[in-house]
């Protein structure tokens, strides 16, 4: 028996999806399903969103903390995902890792916020082994003081999601589509947005990144590839009825740059597991 055979023994099975830019609405929708249908555990790596820059709040986030001129100006569509964490801006120099388990899957693994959490960090800080000064800083992976990850979670009966968006590169007029949010981390210091990130690539390759965070999950789990082309067939899930809430959002450029703020806020529909606004 080999040394790998051996270090498997006892491990739970992981199913490993690699996407190649996949729009991240769609991958929202496939990590939906997979936690709400599916008994297998995944790791998916979907490497960049195409097109435009896309702007994407956590559950509960409030429109009201996006820049409306410029977002409306540019025709930047606004996703609600499923789960918690803040707002980002994400494109194709985002990385997104995603694990998607059961709640025995990680031995001796609360079903908590906090301890899945100071579980990936763990993954994380063998991919940076080396490279950089890795930390979890209270829900941000930082290199040094500088924030490159961003974590949401959702947490289920008996599973759990946990996804990260890795800032491998960005564009600096990407960030204007964002105001700084009223509740900060305490490490962040009243930072603007390009003095508290930093780019990974600065760091490590985009391959690099890829293949050491598949052989750290490989610690952690057993790995079983499935093919992109599979990863949206049917006999992967369940069908799930995930309704889709569309919307637009007509602002015309005069109104949103004389007002400070709207006189309500604009609300969701609750019915809707994600909400997109074209502002057009």
């Amino acid at each position: 028996m080999s040394v790998s055979q051996t270090r498997n023994i006892g491990l739970p099975l992981i199913n490993l999806l690699r996407l190649k830019g996949v729009p991240i609405l769609q991958q929202l929708h496939l990590e939906e399903r997979l936690l709400r249908t599916s008994s297998d555990n995944w790791c998916i790596i979907n490497d960049g969103t195409p097109h435009n820059p896309t702007v994407v709040m956590g559950i509960s986030g409030n429109i009201l903390l996006i820049e409306y001129c410029p977002a409306s100006k540019d025709e930047i569509s606004v996703i609600r995902r499923f789960t918690g964490g803040g707002t980002v801006v994400v494109d194709q120099g985002t990385i997104f890792v995603t694990f998607i388990c059961n709640k025995d899957a990680v031995p001796g693994l609360q079903s908590y916020p906090r301890p899945i959490m100071s579980w990936s960090s763990l993954v994380y800080k063998k991919v940076f082994q080396g490279i950089g000064d890795f930390s979890l800083r209270e829900n941000d992976y930082v290199l040094g003081n500088h924030k490159f990850g961003g974590n949401a979670q959702s947490i289920t009966k008996n599973r759990w999601v946990h996804h990260t968006s890795f800032l491998w590169d960005y564009e600096v007029s990407n960030m204007g589509y964002l105001k700084l949010p009223k509740r900060a981390p305490a490490y962040r210091q009243a930072r603007n947005h390009l003095e508290f990130i930093c780019r990974m690539k600065d760091y490590i390759t985009r391959s690099n990144f890829i293949e050491r965070t598949i052989g750290a999950v490989g610690d952690h789990f057993v790995l079983r590839s499935l093919p992109e082309s599979e990863a949206f067939q049917s006999r992967i899930h369940k069908p799930f009825c995930c309704i889709l809430g569309l919307g637009t959002l007509r602002l015309s450029m005069e109104a949103c740059c004389s007002r400070t703020q709207f006189a309500s806020p604009v609300k969701f529909g609750t019915d809707s597991a994600y909400l997109t606004v074209l502002w057009d």
